[in-house]
């Protein structure tokens, strides 16, 4: 029973990775489009995800060369090795007659033709995690390595410190995870809209502040 959005929504890793550890067992590893179509693309390209039937079943069965099925463990491997490149999971979930399937996209900036729409010309492309990043309190020394690592360009550094746009800020979480110094979290912005949350099947609400998830 999860809201279903006519968008692709962004999902924090440790809300990504609760994904794949509640999934059904089939996953399957697909070539990124996006990455398959510019000249110097990022690698690895097949880092797509798509989980359930009859995705799976339909995309091994016609496009064998470019997909493969994962276990449950090599999803997660595969997902966490997304997120310490700093880039953005994006989730996306479809009814058919056969059942419930999704994709787990893994995002760059620099080949997601997605993000590119976002930022270039502002078009609507993901919604809001739900969250927002926040500065920690008494922990930032205006390094400057989360500025680059934002997708959506919501980070930014002044005579102040850092500064986060609220309106750009998609609630990815990557910054988070690019900051040695742990100055950044990711807290509940009503505001942003509801976090796909796999955690409420259990009845349990979604987190104010979501708490970092390692990949062990």
């Amino acid at each position: 029973p999860i809201a279903l959005h006519s968008m692709e929504q962004v999902v924090p890793y440790p809300l990504a990775r609760d994904i794949i550890l509640q999934a059904p067992v089939d996953v399957a590893a697909i070539e990124c489009p996006c990455r398959a179509s510019v000249p110097d693309p990022c690698l690895p390209t097949q880092v797509c995800l798509a989980v359930g039937k009859p995705f799976v079943d339909f995309t091994l069965e016609h496009h064998p060369e470019t997909s493969r099925r994962l276990t449950t463990a090599e999803a997660l491997a595969l997902l966490e090795g997304e997120a310490r490149r700093g880039h953005v999971h994006t989730a996306y979930f479809k009814e058919s007659a056969a059942g419930r399937f999704y994709a787990i996209c893994n995002c760059c900036k620099c080949c997601c033709g997605g993000i590119d729409a976002m930022v270039r010309w502002g078009v609507p492309m993901v919604t809001s995690s739900g969250y927002l990043a926040e500065m920690t309190p008494g922990q930032c020394v205006a390094g400057g390595r989360c500025v680059p690592s934002c997708s959506f360009g919501a980070l930014s550094l002044n005579g102040r410190g850092r500064e986060i746009d609220t309106e750009r800020c998609m609630g990815c979480g990557v910054c988070v995870g690019q900051c040695p110094r742990e100055a950044l979290r990711l807290v509940r912005a009503p505001e942003k809209g509801l976090p796909l949350d796999v955690r409420a099947l259990s009845g349990r609400p979604a987190p104010a502040v979501l708490p970092e998830v390692s990949g062990e």
